[in-house]
């Protein structure tokens, strides 16, 4: 039961980080358009309109900076699972394939510190 307990902790901490990153994005006056887009290929945290910018945003979440903190933590791997579950949300709504295309990170301390946005925090195409 322990386990258990434990998972749906790390959940909920999760979705407080995410909602966090998210009013983080509309007050910066982002329009989001899908959180936790989801497909066979991956998951996208946060998709959003930045002006004339389609912006997917990872959200990332670190208790510790310790092996490089949350940025170190979008691998390559990583990078690439978002941008084939990019591919997917680009073919299943294709009014967003005219729209630049931005890729950020939201780096969220466990604490209540500042999130740490990176713009383009990576290129894809």
């Amino acid at each position: 039961m322990a386990a258990a307990s434990g998972a749906v902790d790390r959940l909920r901490v999760g979705q407080r980080a995410e909602e966090r990153a998210a009013q983080l994005l509309r007050s910066a006056g982002l329009i989001l358009l899908h959180r936790n887009y989801r497909c066979r290929l991956g998951e996208l945290d946060l998709v959003a309109r930045d002006g004339a910018t389609l912006v997917i945003a990872e959200v990332r979440l670190r208790a510790s900076t310790r092996f490089g903190g949350a940025a170190a933590s979008i691998t390559s791997a990583k990078q690439r699972r978002i941008v084939r579950a990019t591919r997917h949300l680009l073919a299943r709504y294709p009014s967003l394939q005219r729209l630049p295309l931005r890729f950020d990170a939201l780096l969220v301390p466990a604490d209540s510190g500042e999130i740490e946005w990176l713009r383009s925090a990576f290129d894809a195409f």
